[in-house]
């Protein structure tokens, strides 16, 4: 499709492994229609780990995201903030529009503003403001060589938190899903990436076999909108971001309101 191939995609998680397990088919939909993908991360995923100091962590979980970004031939970052430590502040704001600017997406996708943990909720907070703040000229971030205002509001879709609850155990009611059935291998492959996790999730969540935790999920939330697997999303449509549904239009999405 010549309008997806235009397209630019910012896809940031608060850790290492929250992009892949929350909305990796959707963006391995987008990357086969075309579409140019960053994935980036708030936090280097310093604490995931029962065994090594945060230092080493950190630096497996980087070139685990690297290699999972690759397989979408997708570039990724992160911001640097420690695990447990993500802040809606003035310095890690300025990092959040730094990141739009460089990126300058048609499309933003981040965590649900309502979730089980404020790393992930500060996170939705972050992108929210920097999608806004980007394009404010006057707004400087004081890096040295900042990146230049972009010139447009990204559309920003939230993604499910986790089991679909709130931080009450109240159920998000998504705004429409994404069938992810063709891309599912995808996303597995590139959530395998990510093999330092699962010995801290079995040990810290109960999970074990957290690909298939991650299945079983795509397979609920598919139950719902009649297919095999999907992805549900929520659409921020406060003023003054767009209101049309682009994600229709690209890979075409089930029950949209």
């Amino acid at each position: 499709m010549k309008q997806a191939q235009k397209m630019k995609i910012l896809a940031v998680g608060a850790h290492p492994d929250d992009v892949e397990i929350l909305m990796a088919g959707t963006l391995s939909k987008l990357h086969r229609a075309g579409c140019r993908i960053h994935i980036a991360t708030v936090a280097t995923g310093d604490m995931g780990s029962m065994e090594l100091r945060m230092r080493e962590i950190a630096s497996l979980r980087f070139q685990e995201a690297t290699m999972s970004a690759r397989i979408l031939k997708a570039t990724y970052e992160s911001l640097g903030e420690s695990d447990l430590s993500i802040c809606f502040d003035n310095p890690t704001r300025a990092k959040a529009v730094e990141l739009m600017r460089r990126a300058d997406p048609d499309i933003v996708f981040t965590h649900s503003p309502q979730d089980y943990m404020p790393d992930h909720e500060m996170t939705s907070n972050l992108m929210w403001d920097g999608a806004f703040s980007a394009s404010v000229p006057n707004y400087e971030t004081g890096f040295p060589s900042p990146a230049r205002p972009t010139t447009k509001i990204p559309y920003l879709f939230y993604a499910d938190p986790i089991e679909g609850k709130d931080r009450f155990g109240e159920r998000i009611i998504p705004h429409f899903y994404v069938d992810t059935t063709d891309d599912m291998k995808t996303k597995a492959r590139m959530l395998a990436e990510h093999k330092s996790q699962r010995s801290w999730l079995r040990a810290q969540h109960g999970m074990d076999q957290y690909i298939l935790s991650m299945k079983e999920w795509s397979a609920h939330r598919g139950e719902e909108a009649g297919v095999r697997y999907a992805e549900a999303f929520r659409q921020h449509r406060g003023h003054p971001f767009p209101q049309d549904n682009i994600l229709d239009k690209l890979i075409g999405v089930l029950h949209k309101e």
